[in-house]
Parts: structure tokens; sequence; C-alpha cells
């Protein structure tokens, strides 16, 4: 019975000191370090694999109860940067799978991490706790941002006993790295365009604050120094995720969530063409006749926040009306056209707003079309002569890993003030449905419906279905290629055919 109780009382204080997890310093230390050195490859994570990783549990459960505060310089140094990449990490798998931090509402300047008895985001965390109270540079070479253009993520913590030796080695290494500074040009020539990073560019006082100061800086780590009349700039920012994308990741990770609000600073720019044609075959109409409307929309958008963007649009459109057989693409060079007309039609403003941080998917846009012509709507149509009110409400999620759901309910009222010299003032409620399906991390194939009922002045609807795909050139440059099938009343009862041809370019700047 003793040799029980004792051997009880053994797996007792195994399983207590388990449960514990860690706690001191030194242990958080230790855990920090055979994380990094296992995990990290080329300063990159398999993020898909350490969705559920108990060792991060532990480390992050430390960080939210430990009391750093009264730590000595060195050690608080050392414990507050390794807190800062672990929290990045957390802040990424608590969103994953994304394509960028930037696609996270709030990731850096308004979600919160507990510490100790506060709670701080990570830029209040890498700027008022590190940055500030440390006035070291190399810090920036130590600190993680989850992004491809950050610094490699060191494969080890830091210490207070090596830290000098770890930023020293950190900095060397990211300023020799031709990827963080790009050098075209000779220096035995005395010629050299230099871009480096933007982080010489956002933290420019911590470098000296200017070009010569910047360079100085540089050169006291490089193998081969860069001239002093080098010509310096600074490359964009690439907040692609810093993921390994390994077999088995999320193969959504880097996809365009349509209904986000674009991230503070950010830029998009969208071309999208639209080719309708419908075609009436005797006995309808007399002949075979054709009616081709061709629109270009161009879309741009910034972030002025996080949770508030502001653009415009502008909108070109060409119509060509044939009596005879004729291809959909006769509506480029109105051969054999009846009637054709051709104007920059519409331009105006537009704002998105994200109106609850805890939808980061959901967003409202509401865009104001001015016409720029004053005959628009006389024969053949072309646009309407009155102002255009649309209002679009999106909804975006994952389903699963390789599947998302995309919807979208609008406003849309046409043709104001008009109503009075003969024009029409229509209103109608779009509905839209878009199932995405991902082959692939940077291409998609989706299938479309969209239901358009019009409420005045007489009651009637059109509706489209179809298939699309999307392919990500670069993580900034997307292109779409989109066919549906389209119909009304009026098609229906004079047995026409109908469809849409769609190609788009999108660019964004995050």
């Amino acid at each position: 019975m003793h040799r029980f109780l004792s051997f009880m009382f053994f797996v007792l204080a195994i399983l207590s000191a388990g449960a514990q997890g860690i706690t001191n310093l030194q242990t958080f230390t230790e855990k920090a370090d055979d994380f990094f050195s296992q995990e990290v490859t080329d300063g990159r994570l398999n993020y898909a694999h350490l969705k559920n990783d108990a060792r991060l549990t532990d480390l992050w459960n430390f960080i939210a109860e430990y009391q750093f505060q009264d730590l000595a310089e060195s050690d608080r140094k050392a414990y507050l940067v390794n807190a800062y990449n672990l929290l990045v990490i957390k802040g990424v798998l608590d969103a994953y799978p994304i394509q960028s931090t930037l696609k996270v509402f709030g990731f850096f300047d308004r979600n919160t991490f507990k510490m100790g008895s506060g709670e701080w985001t990570l830029d209040a965390l890498e700027k008022g706790q590190i940055l500030a109270v440390f006035n070291d540079p190399r810090l920036h070479f130590a600190l993680a941002c989850g992004a491809e253009s950050c610094p490699p993520l060191g494969s080890f913590a830091y210490t207070a006993k090596s830290m000098e030796q770890q930023l020293e080695e950190r900095a060397r290494a990211a300023l020799n790295d031709s990827t963080f500074i790009k050098v075209d040009g000779n220096s035995s020539l005395g010629s050299q365009d230099v871009k480096v990073s933007k982080i010489f560019d956002w933290y420019a006082k911590d470098f000296g604050g200017n070009k010569d100061a910047i360079i100085s800086y540089v050169n006291t780590y490089r193998d081969f120094p860069l001239t002093s009349s080098a010509e310096l700039s600074y490359y964009p920012y690439d907040w692609t995720l810093n993921d390994l994308l390994v077999e088995g990741a999320p193969k959504n990770l880097n996809r365009y969530v349509v209904s986000s609000a674009i991230p503070k600073g950010g830029v998009e720019v969208k071309w999208f063409n639209n080719l309708y044609t419908q075609r009436f075959p005797p006995p309808a109409f007399s002949s075979d006749s054709r009616e081709n409307y061709f629109t270009v929309l161009l879309n741009f958008v910034y972030g002025l926040t996080d949770r508030f963007n502001i653009g415009f649009d502008l909108r070109y459109r060409r119509v060509s009306l044939h009596e005879t057989p004729a291809s959909p693409l006769k509506i480029f060079s109105f051969s054999d056209a009846v009637r054709s007309k051709a104007a920059i039609a519409t331009i105006g403003p537009k704002i998105r707003v994200a109106p609850n941080a805890n939808w980061p998917n959901f967003s409202i846009q509401s865009a104001f079309w001015i016409p720029l012509k004053e005959d628009l709507a006389n024969s053949p149509f072309l646009d309407w002569n009155g102002f255009t009110w649309w209002t679009q409400a999106f909804n975006d999620f994952d389903v699963g890993t390789d599947f998302a759901l995309f919807t979208e309910l609008d406003l849309l009222i046409e043709d104001i003030g008009k109503k009075e010299e003969g024009g029409i003032n229509r209103l109608s409620t779009p509905v839209t449905a878009i199932f995405s399906y991902f082959p692939t991390s940077v291409s998609t194939v989706y299938a479309l419906t969209n239901f358009s009922p019009y409420w005045s002045p007489d009651l009637d609807y059109f509706f489209q279905a179809g298939m699309g795909a999307k392919y990500q050139l670069t993580p900034q440059w997307e292109v779409e290629l989109l066919y549906t099938f389209f119909t009304n009343s009026f098609i229906q009862e004079m047995q026409g055919q109908a469809a849409t041809i769609n190609l788009g370019v999108r660019y964004s700047s995050w």
C-alpha cells in the first residue's frame, strides 16, 4: 500500500508540474528558443502546421500573466522582443488563413493582447515599450511583422546574455541581404542606385534622419559599402505573409477578400470590362438582329483609415445595334451598325465603410455617378441622363480551406432627377451570390448567380448565372475572366439570347 501511494504521489506530481506550464522567465526563454529553432526556416513559418501547437499556447499563457515591468533593462529588452514576435504569430494564427497581416482589421493598432496587468496592441508594444525605451536601431532587424519585406525572423530566442551579439548578427545579416538592400550599379565607378526598405523611411530618425546618415549607418554593417553619392530610394513594402506555403497549407490563403475594407494608406485600382450582347432571331424580328453594349468601369479606392475608404468610379460605354447577323466584337469597330454611340458616360465619388470591427469581411460601399453628357439616353441608349446612386453591402467568409462564399445585396437608383423630363426613375435591389473554389493558392474558380428585380415604374427583373476564374499574377496583380448567361422577361418573350463576357484586372498596393 505504501508503494502504491508513493507511486500515485509521483504521478500526480508530474501531472501537476505539467499543468503549471511555464513558471519562470528562464524556462520561457528556453521554450521560446526551442520553438524558433525548430519551426523557423529561412525566416518563415508553416502557419498551417502551427495552428494548434501546444508549445505556443504555453508561451502565450506565460506572456499573458508575466509581470515584466520590474525586470532589469537587459532582461526586459530580450523578453519584450521575444514576446512581440510570439504575439505577431498569435495574431496571424487567430485569423489564419490570411494573405497578409494587413488583411486583418486592426492587426497592429486595434487588437490587444494581455501582458501581465495590462493590455497592449502590437504598435503600442513595439513603439512605446521597445523602440522608445531602448533607443536601439538594431531592434528593427529583430522585430517580426509577419511579412515578406520584414527582416527574416530569427531561428532563436533573444537572451539578456547574448542579445548584443544577436542584434549585431541580425543587423549584419539584413543589411547584406540583396533582397533587403537592393544595389544597382558599380561602387568602383561611384554610380549606384540603392533601394532600401521602407523601414528606413518610416523610422528615419532612428537611423540619423537623412540620406547621408542612413547610408553611413548601413555601411557600418555592409561587407561592400555603399557609395556616399548613392541615389537612395525606397522599394514598395511586400506585406505578403511570411508563410512557407508547404503542401497541405490552405489553398485560399492568398485570395482577395472582396468585402473587406482597404487598410489605411492602401490603394486599390480595378479595370473591369463588360461586353453584353443580345440576339433576336426571326420570327421575333424581321431579321436576325444583334445589340452589343460594352462598358469599361475604372474604380479607384484609397484607405483613409482601416475602416473608411474613399475613391471614385469612371465609366466608359459603347453601343452598336445591327439588323443583320453580327459578331459581338463588332462593338469595337461599329462596322455594319445601323446605330452606334460611344462616350465617357459617368464619373462619381464613392466611399466604403467597415461598420463593425468584429466583422472584418463585411462592408458597405456607396457610389454616386454623375452623367458627363446631355444625350446619353437618346437612341441608341448609352446610359441614363440623370444621376445614379448605387449602394452595395458585401459579406464574404471561408467555407473550410478550399472554398468561400461571397454575398452582395444592392440598392440601385437610376436616372435620379429626370422623371419630370420624361426620364425614368428606376429602383432595383440586385442580389448576388458567388461560390468560389481554390485549386491552388493563387487561382480561383467560381460560380455566380445574380437576380435583380426592378420595382418602378413596372415590376421587371433580370437574371444571370455563369462561371469565372481569377489568377494572381503577383500578390498585387490579379486578372479575372467571367462568362454569364443573361435573361429577362422581354428576352424570353422575344425568344432571344443574351450573355456577358467580362475581363478584369485588379491592382492592390498592400
